[in-house]
């Protein structure tokens, strides 16, 4: 389930770094779901994939926090190979039931839950949002997926909970960012704002 476990790094440079979730390519029943602006799930493939690869560059490394497509390996192989960027996976909870495949080894890195520094910045990865989570009080990060929070989708049972989160943690999935990966510099940005309020 993970590929080179032993070289894996936890420490990243900020340049050319990107978080995502809840892509769910090949999904159709998310369009309505979701309220997402698109008529078919072929075109919400297709803008999903063209708005990845106009944000990473082939250089570039992504974290993606789960639920990246539904299908067997036709349909998860069919959308990975046309993203830019080396991609390390986080597991959803439509995720799961492809875990033990062998595709999972085309990522640079598949598992639960992540902790990684980037530029010093100390970040939990995880699917779901935390209530609680170590370094919460200490500056850390956590970015999580799965609520589909944003200006669309309002019809996940999990929104009204987001009032109680901390100002450090925030919703990478594509429904809250314009349907495309946000950078580290980015979020740096975005939660900055979040504590000044």
């Amino acid at each position: 389930m993970t590929k080179n476990i032993s070289l894996f790094q936890n420490k990243f440079s900020g340049e050319n770094l990107f978080f995502t979730s809840d892509t769910h390519f090949f999904h159709e029943g998310i369009i309505k779901f979701c309220k997402r602006p698109f008529a078919t799930v072929e075109e919400m493939n297709e803008t999903l994939i063209r708005n990845w690869n106009e944000t990473v560059p082939e250089n570039g490394t992504v974290f993606h926090l789960g639920d990246f497509a539904f299908g067997g390996w036709r349909e998860w192989m069919s959308a990975y190979n046309r993203l830019n960027g080396k991609i390390y996976l986080i597991l959803g909870n439509h995720d799961l039931k492809n875990a033990k495949q062998g595709f999972m080894d085309r990522f640079e890195h598949v598992s639960q839950q992540m902790s990684i520094s980037v530029d010093g910045q100390k970040i939990i990865l995880n699917h779901n949002p935390f209530l609680c989570y170590g370094g919460a009080y200490d500056g850390a990060w956590q970015l999580f997926g799965h609520v589909h929070s944003g200006p669309r989708s309002k019809t996940g049972k999990d929104i009204p909970r987001l009032s109680m989160l901390f100002s450090s943690q925030y919703d990478v999935g594509v429904d809250n960012n314009g349907f495309k990966p946000v950078s580290f510099y980015e979020l740096k940005t975005i939660i900055q704002n979040q504590q000044e309020k």
